[in-house]
């Protein structure tokens, strides 16, 4: 589907929600837990804000320093096969925005209408990652328009490590031995502003 149009399963947001979005104060997400429930520390953080007519994403988040995707920085399918951090927003009628950031300056923007039904992805978008030593920060800028309407529930995720080694991180864990991020019964409530 071009950029920019929608269809029936892919309703942008309204102008009124978009106003209610960016009254909103920022919203951020520690992520504490390993998908089973295990308690973790130093886990990634993810804070969001809507007040600039934009979604901006904010990630710092621990460096584990696992081979970067092949290529140069820019959107990047399969970037979950790498270290990354990803945010899930879902909206109305189970479509939802899925974010995902690495630290090498990778990304990949998703729309979903319905469980894995990807709708547009791989959106050109701004991001910036930087490595300081142990950690790496980083920030994404993200049209409102590319956001499902209703927006009601979240969930955060990370990805690091090779084979036996291989860690998921998640916000609101699934408890459950195979990791799927994309179980939305998981999300919880979008925090109040």
């Amino acid at each position: 589907m071009p950029e920019g149009s929608h269809d029936a399963l892919d309703v942008p947001p309204s102008r009124e929600e978009r106003e209610r979005w960016t009254a909103r104060s920022p919203t951020e997400l520690v992520i504490r837990h390993l998908w089973d429930g295990s308690p973790v520390s130093d886990g990634p953080v993810v804070r969001f804000d809507f007040g600039s007519g934009e979604l901006v994403v904010d990630v710092d988040a621990p460096f584990h320093a696992d081979p970067p995707p092949t290529g140069p920085a820019g959107p990047r399918p399969g970037l979950w096969e790498h270290e990354v951090v990803e945010l899930f927003l879902l909206g109305d009628e189970q479509r939802y925005f899925e974010l995902e950031l690495g630290p090498h300056g990778h990304h990949l923007a998703l729309c979903l209408a319905g469980v894995r039904n990807v709708r547009r992805m791989g959106m050109p978008l701004a991001f910036s990652a930087r490595i300081a030593g142990a950690r790496w920060s980083g920030r994404a800028r993200v049209p409102l328009e590319w956001l499902p309407s209703g927006l009601s529930r979240v969930n955060a995720y990370a990805i690091d490590g090779l084979g036996p080694q291989r860690r998921y991180w998640a916000w609101q864990p699934g408890g459950h031995a195979t990791p799927d991020f994309h179980r939305l019964e998981l999300f919880a409530p979008l925090p109040s502003a």
